[in-house]
């Protein structure tokens, strides 16, 4: 496993949900919700920064047969958009189906309302890293596709 604080990124046309890993990559928790729009990129660049990330994960939506659609166009432009501001470090798609019904699913019970509106973003980031983060483990490959070469894979 690689070291360092990796960031997941959950990016809704709304809202972007974003998770942070402990430096030894091995748990994913909530960071922030960002609202979507002018200014995020900026915003999402500030939080690598000031988590001194070596690298950050984007949930690529997906169909359960695994085929990309319109959000999926939409979620790629966006993270090349993210890893121009951010290169060099490392930016990756990783598939994220069924992470929003995932955490969703999590917090029925516990979260209502607009409080769930604005957590489940976030932890539909936690469910995308921390699969990252596993699949990493378990491979003992950097997951998912590199959308920034400039540092090894």
């Amino acid at each position: 496993m690689r070291p360092g604080v990796r960031l997941g990124v959950d990016v809704g046309d709304v809202r972007i949900g974003v998770a942070r890993s402990d430096p030894s990559g091995l748990i994913a928790t909530p960071l922030q919700t960002v609202a979507r729009g002018r200014g995020d990129l900026a915003r999402l660049r500030g939080l690598a920064l000031a988590e001194d990330a070596v690298e950050v994960v984007v949930g690529l939506p997906r169909s359960l047969s695994g085929r990309e659609g319109p959000s999926a166009a939409k979620v790629r432009l966006f993270a090349v958009r993210l890893a121009e501001v951010l290169s060099p470090l490392p930016v990756r798609l990783c598939d994220e189906r069924l992470s929003t019904v995932s955490a969703d699913a999590a917090l029925r019970g516990r979260v209502r309302g607009r409080a769930r509106r604005a957590v489940v973003d976030q932890a539909a980031a936690v469910v995308i890293l921390q699969n990252a983060l596993d699949t990493e483990r378990g491979t003992g490959a950097a997951p998912g596709e590199l959308l920034c070469t400039s540092t090894q894979d």
